[in-house]
C-alpha cells in the first residue's frame, strides 16, 4: 500500500446508494482519505439522496445513476445498489471510462459478470469487489499463517457463516431470484467463498444443496409473484490442489450477539490444524496446533496486523479498518492515485460468481457440477 500523505493527486468520486451501509462504510472511510474527492451522489429517492449529501458535504446530486455517469462530474464510482441493478449501472460506468468499486455478489449469475470484467480489463481501469471480511485481521493473520506454512498441505477447510435476518417472514429481495440472484450464498455466502480461494487456491467443482427455510410472503410489495431463493445453502467444494471445503452460509441461525450472526473456520493441513471464530461482540480469535502439539492454543493476532484498530469489540475494529486503515474504498482510491494492481477486483468477483451458479447447478440438478460447465 501506498502512504496516503504521498497522494499528489484527487480522485473525483461517484456514489449509487443512499443506505445505511453507504452511510456507515463508504462514506465516512472516503470523506477522511486525502485523496477521495466526494463529487456526486444519487439515489433512488431524491429527498434522501439530498439529505445524505448535506450530511457528507457533497457537491451534486442526481436520481438516477445514468445521469450522474453522464454528468463528466466523476474519475470513479462506488455502485453501492441491490444485486440486479449490478450490471447495467456498472455497464455504463465502464463504458464511460470510470474506475468501478461494486458491492458484492458482482451480478446476478456468471454471464453478466463476464462481460463486466472483460469490458473493465479492456478498459483498463481499476476495478473492486469488495468482500468485507477478507479485510479483518482474524482473515488477515489466517492468511499469513496459511502462506506461512503453518498448516502445511491444505487438506480441508470448513467455513461457517451463521445470522439470522432470514427469519424475518417479511418479503426480502435478497431471497428474490430476479433482484437478488442466488440467496444466501450470494448475500453472505460470497463473502466466504472468496475467502476460500484466498486461502486454498482455485475451485474446480462443487455439491450444493440449498434449503428454504422459512415460509416467506409469496408476493412483492407492489402484488407480483417472483422466485424464491435458498435461505440456507451448504456447498462442498473441491480445490485444484486436491483439498476439500464445507461452506455453510445460513440467514435462519439464531445467534444471540449484538450483531446478530457469528463466523467459524477450520483449516486441517499435514503440519497442523487453526481455528478462527468471531463473535461480533468481543471475540475475534486465532488459535491452533502444529503436528507434534498435544494442546490447541491461541495465536495471538500480531500488532502489524492490527495496527491502528481497536480491539475491544469487534465492530469497533470493523470501523477503524475500514474507515483509516488502506483496505476497500480506501485501497481503491490508493489503487486509482497510484496505478497500483488491485484485489479483490472484477475478475476476483467472476471467479466467486462462477463458483454461485455452479452451486445452483448442483442443487437444481442433485449432482457435482464442475466449474468448467458454466465458463
Amino acid at each position: 500500500m501506498i502512504n496516503e500523505s504521498s497522494h499528489t493527486q484527487e480522485v473525483a468520486l461517484g456514489v449509487v446508494g443512499t443506505s445505511w451501509w453507504v452511510d456507515a462504510m463508504y462514506l465516512p472511510a472516503l470523506a477522511q482519505h486525502p485523496a477521495a474527492n466526494l463529487k456526486a451522489i444519487c439515489g433512488r429517492t431524491l429527498t434522501k439522496a439530498e439529505n445524505v449529501a448535506h450530511r457528507w458535504h457533497i457537491p451534486h446530486v442526481y436520481d438516477s445513476a445514468e445521469k450522474l455517469i453522464d454528468s463528466g462530474d466523476v474519475q470513479a464510482l462506488v455502485i453501492a445498489t441491490p444485486n440486479h441493478t449490478h450490471f447495467p449501472i456498472a455497464m455504463r460506468a465502464l463504458h464511460a471510462g470510470l474506475h468501478v468499486l461494486c458491492e458484492k455478489p458482482l451480478a446476478l449469475d456468471y454471464r453478466q459478470a463476464e462481460q463486466m470484467t472483460t469490458l473493465a480489463e479492456q478498459q483498463g481501469v481499476k476495478t473492486m469487489v469488495p468482500f468485507t471480511y477478507s479485510y479483518m485481521p482474524t482473515a488477515r493473520y489466517l492468511k499469513e499463517l496459511i502462506d506461512g506454512g503453518y498448516i502445511g498441505k491444505p487438506y480441508h477447510l470448513n467455513l461457517r457463516y451463521y445470522t439470522g435476518f432470514g427469519r424475518d417472514t417479511a418479503y426480502n429481495w435478497r431471497f428474490d431470484a430476479s433482484r437478488g440472484g442466488a440467496g444466501a450464498l450470494g448475500d453472505i455466502g460470497s463473502h466466504f467463498l472468496y475467502l476460500a480461494m484466498w486461502l486454498y487456491g482455485d475451485i474446480v467443482a462443487v455439491n450444493a444443496q440449498f434449503g428454504a427455510m422459512v415460509p416467506r410472503a409469496d408476493r412483492t410489495p407492489v402484488g407480483g409473484g417472483y422466485e424464491r431463493s435458498e435461505d440456507t445453502a451448504i456447498v462442498m467444494l473441491s480445490f485444484a490442489s486436491g483439498a476439500q471445503g464445507v461452506l455453510h452460509a445460513s440467514t435462519v441461525a439464531h445467534e444471540p450477539t449484538p450483531f446478530g450472526q457469528t463466523h467459524h473456520m477450520e483449516f486441517h493441513g499435514s503440519a497442523g490444524t487453526l481455528y478462527s471464530f468471531t463473535d461480533w461482540d468481543t471475540v475475534q480469535r486465532v488459535s491452533g496446533s502444529r503436528h507434534d502439539e498435544a494442546t490447541v492454543k491461541e495465536l495471538p493476532i500480531p500488532d502489524h496486523i492490527w495496527a491502528n484498530a481497536r480491539r475491544d469489540t469487534v465492530h469497533n475494529t470493523y470501523r477503524d479498518v475500514f474507515r483509516t486503515q488502506p483496505f476497500m474504498a480506501r485501497q481503491f482510491i490508493d489503487a486509482i492515485v497510484a496505478d497500483q494492481p488491485l484485489r479483490p477486483s472484477f475478475r476476483d468477483g467472476l471467479n466467486v460468481q462462477c463458483v454461485i451458479d455452479a452451486a445452483v447447478l448442483s442443487n437444481d440438478e442433485n449432482r457435482q457440477v464442475t466449474l468448467a460447465e458454466i465458463t
